[in-house]
């Protein structure tokens, strides 16, 4: 069974598509060109929902995201490094992105089509589904059908680089993470609470400080008040980005509230578990 902590959260991030109002950072900043290998995915999952996440080139046909957000991906995943997908506050008339039979998903030819590019998900073969704290394995991979070739890739950090933090230097260690999540902020009627809001679809990235660290995880402090960072992640910066001096050190895994105004956590990818997968599988192999 799921920590009762993540089947809210989870769900609504997994299930909410953009046919009904998707729920992705709190605080943050625009990125505009920067990040430019940073990039928003998105399919039908098996339930006929569409959902988006957050990916990163990681070489010019791979994209490294969680596992959360390629499993169980019907047809094709779409994908694209566009830093700004809709700028303002509402939901476009016209949806900027293809629908598709969900039965079927996405084809190559149609997302080819409509200028986007396509890939096929995998998930890593010991992904626990959020039910094993100890192999928690949240790690997914988009293989592009067609390289990429007008963006630098980014680069994993080599192996254990996390665990060279000490414990006391953790809360005053900044992680920069990158994505497409909803905005938390007032709506313009009916009760002010700050929610998460579907819109501006940009990409955005806070700064964030560490908070806790364990074989698998990373977590932060995601709360845009807090005096040392800028924000934290929500719903569809999943999959996302961690970097530290510039090398990815985790993806964006779980959060523990609804409203994105708490802890974050981040699975690392500077471990074996993630990296050998990577080697074995992808042959993607991180410099020592």
């Amino acid at each position: 069974m799921r920590p009762r902590f993540l089947t809210l959260v989870l769900s609504i991030l997994l299930l909410v598509g953009l046919q009904s109002p998707a729920v992705a950072s709190t605080g943050g900043t625009p990125a505009g060109n920067k990040y430019p290998n940073v990039g928003l995915i998105l399919a039908y999952n098996e339930d006929g929902n569409r959902y988006r996440c957050t990916a990163t080139l990681i070489r010019e046909d791979l994209l490294l995201t969680a596992a959360h957000c390629t499993d169980g991906v019907v047809g094709k995943v779409l994908v694209t490094f566009e830093s700004e997908i809709v700028k303002g506050n509402r939901a476009p008339t016209v949806s900027p992105f293809p629908e598709a039979d969900p039965e079927i998903g996405y084809t190559t030819a149609q997302l080819q089509a409509a200028g986007f590019d396509s890939g096929d998900a995998y998930v890593h073969p010991d992904y626990s589904d959020f039910t094993d704290l100890d192999n928690w394995n949240d790690v997914g991979v988009v293989v592009l059908d067609a390289p990429v070739t007008d963006v630098a890739p980014a680069t994993i950090a080599g192996l254990r680089t996390l665990d060279t933090i000490k414990q006391s230097r953790l809360s005053k260690t900044l992680f920069t993470a990158v994505g497409y999540g909803t905005e938390v902020r007032k709506p313009t009627e009916g009760p002010q609470k700050p929610q998460p809001m579907s819109y501006p679809l940009i990409r955005r990235y806070v700064e964030m400080p560490g908070q806790k660290l364990t074989e698998q995880i990373l977590q932060t402090n995601g709360n845009e008040h807090d005096n040392k960072g800028t924000g934290g992640t929500c719903f569809g910066d999943s999959g996302g980005p961690v970097f530290l001096n510039g090398e990815v050190v985790a993806v964006t895994s779980y959060g523990y509230t609804d409203n994105c105004r708490y802890l974050g956590g981040y699975q690392r990818v500077d471990i074996a578990a993630a990296q050998d997968w990577l080697a074995d599988e992808f042959g993607y192999v991180v410099a020592p």
